[in-house]
């Protein structure tokens, strides 16, 4: 009997199209907008306090914690990795945008698009060197915290002692790397704690909860 292949490309690999591609893609592009974000800082008052990007940056971890406590390490390790290879594609067509030509009438959106997507080189070091280091940092903290826990209970533990390890890497070496000799000593020490603080406020309010919700609603449904 002869096989036929169902209309529906769909049918063909069921189960494929798992949560793990669905969380592998949101961490993905809620990284990506936190760049794109990053261009646009928060003040309060007298104070510059970090980059709008700051705001879904957080949540990356909190992604990161999910795969890590419900995939194990080397499966985030591989998504971190991803996510890294998107970026600097990101980084390298947005660059390359910028000089393709344009027509005359469209010179305010070229200098607009300029504005946003001419990268500092050492600013997108920063970037790609920090996250890739504070996100295996998170992932693997994880890990470890949950080795030396019995039962795995505490999630909370996992998740905010996690981050704050990853939070140290990614802000220490993004602050560094990016403003080390163009700015003042102090304002650097101020920009690394502020950063810092700001992330895991959001990784205790928001990223924590949603953890939990998500990781519940995996091992409920598909684990």
């Amino acid at each position: 009997m002869e096989y036929k292949v169902p209309e529906n490309p769909s049918e063909n690999r069921k189960g494929d199209f798992t949560p793990l591609v669905v969380i592998s893609a949101i961490l993905v592009t809620l990284y990506l907008i936190a760049n794109l974000m990053a261009v646009k800082v928060i003040r309060i008052g007298s104070l510059s306090l970090f980059d709008a990007g700051t705001i879904t940056f957080p949540f990356t971890y909190m992604l990161g914690d999910v795969l890590a406590e419900v995939w194990g390490y080397r499966t985030a390790r591989r998504v971190i990795l991803l996510t890294f290879v998107c970026n600097a594609m990101l980084v390298l067509f947005t660059g390359l945008g910028v000089l393709l030509p344009y027509p005359d009438y469209m010179q305010y959106m070229q200098d607009a698009y300029a504005t946003v997507y001419t990268y500092v080189p050492r600013i997108v070091v920063a970037s790609l060197i920090s996250f890739l280091l504070g996100g295996l940092a998170n992932a693997k903290g994880l890990v470890l915290i949950r080795r030396f826990q019995s039962g795995g209970r505490n999630l909370w533990i996992r998740t905010i002692g996690s981050s704050a390890i990853g939070y140290l890497f990614d802000t220490v070496f993004f602050v560094l790397i990016a403003f080390a000799g163009t700015v003042p000593a102090s304002d650097i020490v101020f920009m690394i704690v502020v950063q810092y603080v700001a992330k895991l406020v959001i990784e205790v309010l928001f990223g924590t909860p949603f953890a939990y919700v998500c990781i519940g609603f995996l091992r409920k449904r598909f684990i």
